[in-house]
């Protein structure tokens, strides 16, 4: 079956995208960019890369300059030797936004894309007119600790474990990952295209070290505590597991310094959000990517 990492994107998204890369932060990153207007960067979780939101960039791009980026050591971006942790994968959102001399960004992260995220508006508000964080948990935030342990949450521990998931799962990433895909309605080719962006075994050695590195993103986001005035959004699923933690994450946020945060569910979600509702994921990221829609917050 022919994956759709193998369809060129003017094809798979319209015209008026592009598929790049940049040298930013002493690694390669890789993005798709498309759109006209204020920039809204996208940010994607695990088992996934920037082809989680292709669904909903052709109408996000039609009032924002969409940028859907590989996190480093996924997909077309380069694999690391370190810098797993959040708030190094911040900086290399970051670098690629003054790269592309992008200013008054809004950004969009899912799973652990959420964790970068967050990070980002953390260390480099002056250039973001708001955010958006949805279904994960954050390290260092309440809500962390309640749900950690969970049973429902069994492959965080298991691929924190060091070298053992490497040698288990390489070579048999459709069996592993099929687990969280049955989770929503993934098309075949689509997850064709998921695995081949962890296809090598450093590509997944790199998914393994971004769990490694919560620890890591829970003290760097404890030590976070000054004000910031970045409105931010923080979301799950109805039916997702982080659902029972959002108004937990939005109450610390606001101790945390936050000036404007806001919550809520989607209805009828569960984690994997695009694939279970599109146009209600669109619907909620033009609402308040457009409150701030000139190049300065």
């Amino acid at each position: 079956m022919r994956s759709k990492a193998d369809t060129p994107v003017k094809t798979l998204l319209g015209e008026g995208y592009v598929s790049e890369t940049a040298e930013v932060n002493g690694t390669t990153l890789h993005y798709v960019r498309g759109g006209q207007g204020p920039a809204v960067i996208l940010i994607h979780g695990f088992p996934q890369d920037w082809f989680e939101y292709h669904a909903i960039m052709p109408r996000l791009a039609k009032q924002f300059t969409v940028i859907a980026i590989d996190l480093r050591g996924v997909g077309g971006s380069a694999v690391a030797p370190d810098g797993y942790d959040a708030a190094t994968m911040a900086g290399d959102v970051y670098q690629l936004a003054l790269t592309l001399e992008l200013q008054g960004v809004y950004v969009v992260g899912h799973d652990i894309g959420g964790m970068v995220t967050y990070a980002f508006v953390r260390r480099y508000p002056h250039i973001t007119r708001g955010a958006m964080i949805l279904d994960v948990a954050i390290p260092g935030i309440d809500g962390w600790d309640e749900i950690k342990g969970d049973a429902v949450l069994w492959h965080i521990p298991f691929m924190q474990v060091p070298e053992i998931p490497e040698r288990l799962v390489t070579g048999r990433q459709g069996d592993f990952f099929a687990y969280f895909y049955n989770f929503a309605k993934f098309a075949p080719e689509d997850i064709a295209h998921y695995l081949e962006a962890y296809a090598t075994p450093e590509q997944l050695h790199a998914a393994f070290e971004m769990y490694r590195a919560f620890p890591a993103n829970g003290q760097f986001n404890a030590t976070q505590d000054g004000r910031n005035d970045v409105p931010v959004f923080v979301g799950s699923g109805e039916r997702s597991f982080f659902a029972k933690i959002v108004p937990k994450i939005a109450k610390d946020l606001r101790t945390h310094g936050f000036i404007q945060v806001e919550s809520g569910l989607i209805p009828g979600g569960v984690h994997f959000l695009i694939e279970d509702q599109p146009e209600a994921v669109a619907e909620l990221i033009e609402r308040y990517a457009s409150r701030y829609s000139d190049s300065s917050r």
